[in-house]
């Protein structure tokens, strides 16, 4: 009963220690960063409504007052065009007898004292000049009752009229976009009373100039259209609109008089504001695009998402603070687990306490270092077991080429060739120097080369000049380090198993030089080749047992690869018939105080 009571009373103390540690994290970091984010967010959307709310009214604000204006100088500017038109019919009237030279003089009079002025002049209503300026022949053919601006004057008596942007065609070379003032008045010629049309032609660069200058945000712009049949007074792409590039939907814009609305017949969101100038009926359209609206709203969304953003950080930096003050020991216990599973051993942890999470450390600290002394044991296996692989290998490959090499030396001597035994003999001779190598395991490249090379002079002289070889090799080449006796084996079966059983003279090129980092030595015969399925087979040890040539080579491959690693070692390319190439990869390693030869 005791143990019983014990035991629960350890599970208990152990439920409550872990509910408080993970109770004081979570209420830390995730209620508090919860909370934070709610107020947050709720502040958050009610300022961005707020400030999209207030950037779109301050935008139908500035667009009503910037339409208004630009109504305000028209209305200016067209009642001024008035007074002077008023001024050039007072001039007719002051003539009890019109006389055409006395009313051009009075005309001129006005002219002079204005640049806008384009012409003006007198008809009769049948079309007949009375007076004008300026004195210039007029054009011929054009039949001026015909024109809109002389019919509206005469439909319309006493009545002041204003025509659409045209180009001036009274007068010839006078090629100006005017708009033109007309009126029907009654004039006293020859003692009689009869009807006339006073026209001033004044430059619509003036309007245009005045519509120009004002900017809706950075795509805006404002047009002018009449109100009887929508036609367009004033557009800054006026040409596109008449070659139908570009449309505007005037028939809608028709319908206000004054206010704003939205419109997406062209494809674009856009506001529209609308003002009326007063006494020709001409409306002035403002045109906004809502994307500039919507971005001023990104802009205020991202700042507020920046503000929400750094707030959460700071949040969490604080709430992670407190709580890994709390949960420092069990932290420091976790990211020493971590190091361990990505495999580094060579750690130790800070005991601190005589709790759960002190005993636990503790017993961490014991296993990574029983875990550092089994490692270190099999390391010393290893390293114990590929040397042992090393010599083994290597003791394969030197009674396969003591026996080739003596098998020549027997069968000339058989033949009493002295002098090409003693060639022979000497060529063999330094051939088992640098085999032996006063038992180290790597030499120069160059030896290496020295050493092949004897071999070749002795399988030459046994094979009777069945094939000539060529050794070349770059200078900065010599001075590098490689495991001994890795060229003969592939000259060997280059001979053996390419050359021999040729019909023509054989040809074997030895190549050394620098790539890169790396080594390339290259053994290029011209001899029957490999057919595919071997070759495939040659490097992995799957090769049946009657293929010797396998044996060799792949001897050599696995010493590359257990001396330098899995990154170096042979590479096979042959074509039947062809001939084969053997690339053999090691890295460049110079000893210290090499020197290039």
């Amino acid at each position: 009963m005791k143990w019983v009571a014990r035991g629960l009373r350890r599970m208990a103390a152990s439920v409550v220690y872990t509910w408080k540690v993970k109770s004081i994290q979570v209420i830390i970091t995730a209620s508090f960063t919860l909370l934070t984010l709610l107020v947050i967010a709720f502040v958050s959307v009610m300022l961005y409504n707020k400030f999209t709310k207030t950037a779109e009214q301050n935008t139908f604000l500035s667009n009503e007052q910037i339409v208004a204006q630009v109504k305000y100088n028209l209305e200016n500017y067209l009642q001024n065009m008035s007074q002077v038109f008023q001024t050039v019919e007072q001039k007719v009237w002051m003539n009890s007898i019109v006389s055409g030279e006395r009313l051009t003089d009075q005309l001129g009079m006005i002219l002079d004292s204005r640049t806008d002025i384009v012409s003006m002049a007198l008809f009769t209503a049948d079309g007949e000049p009375i007076a004008g300026l300026p004195v210039m022949d007029m054009r011929k053919n054009t039949k001026l009752t015909e024109q809109s601006w002389f019919k509206t004057a005469l439909e319309n008596p006493n009545h002041l009229t204003f025509s659409l942007p045209h180009i001036q065609n009274l007068y010839k070379g006078k090629y100006t976009w005017v708009v033109s003032m007309s009126k029907q008045i009654t004039i006293e010629r020859g003692g009689q009373k009869q009807n006339a049309v006073l026209l001033v032609d004044f430059n619509f660069k003036t309007i245009d100039d005045l519509c120009r200058r004002v900017s809706l945000g950075k795509k805006g712009y404002v047009y002018i259209i009449d109100e009887s049949a929508g036609n367009i007074v004033y557009h800054p792409q006026q040409q596109l609109i008449y070659i139908g590039l570009k449309y505007e939907n005037v028939e809608q814009a028709l319908k206000y008089t004054y206010g704003n609305y939205l419109d997406s017949s062209s494809g674009d969101k856009r506001l529209i504001t609308i003002a009326t100038v007063n006494n020709i009926g001409w409306k002035i359209i403002g045109v906004s695009y809502m994307d500039e609206i919507v971005t001023a709203k990104k802009e205020i969304g991202g700042f507020i998402a920046w503000l929400l953003l750094f707030v959460v950080v700071f949040v969490l930096l604080i709430s992670a603070f407190m709580s890994a003050k709390i949960s420092q020991p069990i932290r420091r216990l976790e990211r020493s687990m971590s190091k361990v599973e990505q495999g580094v051993f060579d750690i130790h942890i800070q005991v601190q306490g005589d709790d759960e999470v002190g005993r636990l450390s503790r017993r961490f600290n014991y296993m990574v270092a029983r875990i550092r002394e089994l490692m270190g044991q099999i390391i010393r296996e290893q390293e114990a077991k590929r040397r042992g692989e090393l010599e083994v290998l290597q003791a394969q490959i030197h009674p396969h080429f003591l026996y080739n090499t003596l098998n020549s030396v027997v069968r000339l001597a058989g033949g009493g060739k002295s002098e090409e035994v003693i060639t022979m003999i000497t060529a063999l001779s330094k051939f088992f120097r640098i085999s032996l190598s006063k038992g180290q395991t790597v030499i120069s490249v160059q030896d290496e080369l020295e050493h092949v090379r004897n071999y070749l002079i002795i399988q030459k002289m046994r094979y009777k000049n069945k094939f000539e070889f060529a050794i070349e090799a770059e200078p900065e080449v010599l001075g590098c380090r490689t495991l001994k006796l890795i060229l003969q084996p592939i000259v060997e079966n280059a001979i053996y198993h390419g050359i021999e059983m040729m019909a023509d003279e054989g040809f074997i090129r030895i190549t050394a030089e620098l790539v890169g980092e790396k080594v390339r030595l290259q053994v290029i015969d011209n001899g029957l080749g490999i057919p595919a399925d071997k070759l495939e087979r040659l490097l992995t040890g799957e090769a049946a047992s009657g293929e010797g040539s396998s044996v060799g080579l792949r001897n050599v491959h696995e010493r590359i690869r257990l001396g330098y690693g899995e990154a170096y070692g042979l590479e096979i390319e042959s074509q039947l018939e062809e001939g084969t190439t053997v690339t053999l990869w090691i890295p460049a390693v110079r000893t210290e105080g090499a020197e290039e030869r």
